[in-house]
């Protein structure tokens, strides 16, 4: 190949570059330092995104913020508030009605890792904290409702207190449930959404119960 000979390959040619990464870019909240931060400033914002929390279950709607920024300080509030309410309500209570905060207590947790575990075995897309997150913070009409109760009682026990009872505790049971399902439920595959929604009614209807049935010492 003679014509090969009048190639040539030039060696002062200089191999040079840049090799850039392009970064994402991120928001100021996930770049802002908390670790030096006041910690009043930190407790602020907490209290500032329970606050958020409570405000998307008394307006329910498909929104993934409390999924998304889920804690578990709003639903131990709620519990322990809600226990304490329903301490020493019982006929057979003794002393201080301290057995009663704790069977509260724990049937509030025990029935959210089991509607928890039983939304996961289903197929659910959201993580074990997520729901739990959900269901301790739609707690929340309950607690109203058991604030309510507790202040109609201390006008007497008679048939019309009961009435008035039942509708509220009925009104917040179903606002309970409308808001949990309206979290949990789309996370779900469609053909079982039934079989979620079912355990999410009876949690709170054992929750409901025990406030309507609660007569003070």
């Amino acid at each position: 190949f003679p014509g090969l000979a009048d190639v040539s390959i030039s060696q002062d040619i200089p191999v040079e570059g840049e090799i850039t990464v392009p970064v994402e870019s991120h928001s100021p909240d996930e770049d802002y330092p908390t670790l030096d931060e006041p910690v009043k400033d930190t407790i602020m914002r907490d209290l500032k995104a329970v606050g958020k929390k409570f405000v998307h279950v008394m307006y329910p709607r498909k929104s993934s913020a409390l999924l998304r920024d889920w804690d578990l300080w709003g639903p131990l509030m709620l519990c322990v508030s809600l226990a304490l309410m329903l301490q020493g309500g019982s006929a057979d209570s003794r002393d201080d009605g301290g057995p009663q905060f704790a069977e509260v207590f724990v049937i509030i947790w025990f029935g959210a890792v089991v509607i928890t575990l039983n939304s996961k075995l289903l197929g659910g897309t959201i993580s074990f904290f997520q729901s739990l997150c959900v269901l301790g913070y739609c707690v929340m009409p309950l607690t109203v409702a058991m604030l309510v109760c507790r202040l109609v009682l201390l006008a007497g026990a008679g048939t019309i207190s009961f009435i008035i009872r039942l509708i509220v505790v009925g009104a917040m049971f179903t606002w309970s449930t409308l808001a949990s399902t309206a979290f949990l439920v789309d996370s779900q595959p469609p053909n079982r959404k039934a079989l979620v929604v079912y355990p999410i009614f009876l949690f709170y209807f054992v929750i409901s119960w025990m406030i309507l049935t609660f007569t003070p010492q």
